[in-house]
């Protein structure tokens, strides 16, 4: 156990570096990039150099590359992201305004996913080659081959449009005045075609993947060997088979809640869900240094707690891994 616990120790004390890295790359990628934002910021086609010149000095764009670098790292330390260009307030206020929406669509379509495609693979290996395990192959490829934008469209079409069963946009009701109980199943109710969409295109990714590392453990010895034992083949399936099989899902699914934060823009976009991947493409257009900084310093963060919580989860779903 104590190996184990050095071994999280080592790799939290790890996010450190890997954070100021990914956010060293990022700043230098992002202020080399074509593009003047003091020309967004005056909100004229054709400023004067000596507007530009003066909004430069004011934001302190002006100044050398490696000089703005260590200010920012100076006041992120003090948990100060800067201030946005376009929307006149601070990043750190506009990521908490977003993450929750975010957060809430990205995590709960992540997790429906991973549990449907993995019982959706284990239920048609039990039919290999036969017409069920077809048919959602089938399925698979088509879902997976559909844009996000596309399929949200056609879901809000259907279900919207035409049956009216759920609203277009929007994450809850604005003409409404809803507390408790009664705003969280508004909220739920606006989730659900996004989270549908979602959900729909991440499937395929876990069943492919479950279903193949399914077969595969099937193959190995000791399964053949219980098998040929005269073990119960439900039971070899259940405590074995699928409990080893779902290890690269995990994988997967860890990768994703990394990316749960811009994974979802155009999503969000068709549906106006006030999240951050729309914030994301808006600091991408006006060149909001800051915002878009800011954005990647939680996103670096997100992905850093997702690989540490993979590594955890695997250690716990297979018992012969050891870290020492």
């Amino acid at each position: 156990m104590s190996g184990f616990v050095r071994f999280i120790t080592r790799r939290v004390i790890s996010i450190i570096p890997m954070v100021l890295l990914i956010v060293l790359i990022n700043f230098f990628i992002i202020h080399l990039a074509p593009g003047n934002p003091a020309q967004i910021i005056s909100g004229l086609e054709q400023p004067s150099q000596e507007v530009i010149k003066a909004l430069e000095h004011r934001y302190g764009l002006d100044k050398p590359l490696v000089v703005q670098l260590g200010i920012y790292f100076k006041n992120a330390l003090k948990g100060d992201l800067g201030y946005s260009y376009i929307y006149s307030e601070p990043v750190i206020t506009l990521i908490k305004e977003r993450i929750g929406a975010t957060l809430l669509l990205t995590l709960t379509s992540a997790v429906l996913a991973f549990i449907s495609g993995t019982l959706l693979a284990a239920w048609s290996s039990r039919y290999k080659k036969g017409i069920l395990d077809s048919i959602l192959s089938i399925l698979s490829y088509v879902l997976y081959a559909m844009p996000s934008f596309w399929l949200a469209l056609i879901l809000i079409l259907i279900f919207s449009s035409n049956l009216r069963w759920f609203p277009t946009a929007g994450m809850f009701n604005v003409r409404l005045s809803l507390h408790g109980f009664s705003r969280f199943g508004d909220i739920l109710y606006h989730l659900f075609l996004p989270v549908l969409t979602l959900t729909l295109i991440q499937i395929p990714v876990y069943f492919r993947v479950t279903r193949s590392s399914i077969f595969q453990v099937s193959r190995d010895e000791y399964i053949l060997t219980m098998t040929a034992a005269g073990l119960e083949r439900k039971k070899i399936f259940n405590k074995y088979v699928l409990k080893n099989a779902i290890l690269p899902s995990v994988t997967i699914f860890g990768l994703t809640l990394g990316y749960a934060i811009t994974g979802s823009a155009l999503v969000e976009i068709v549906f106006a869900w006030p999240g951050m991947g729309r914030l994301m493409l808006d600091a991408v257009f006006k060149r909001d240094y800051n915002l878009l900084l800011g954005i990647y310093f939680v996103l670096a963060v997100c992905i850093c707690i997702a690989i540490l919580l993979t590594d955890v989860f695997y250690a716990i779903l297979d018992p012969r891994i050891r870290y020492k």
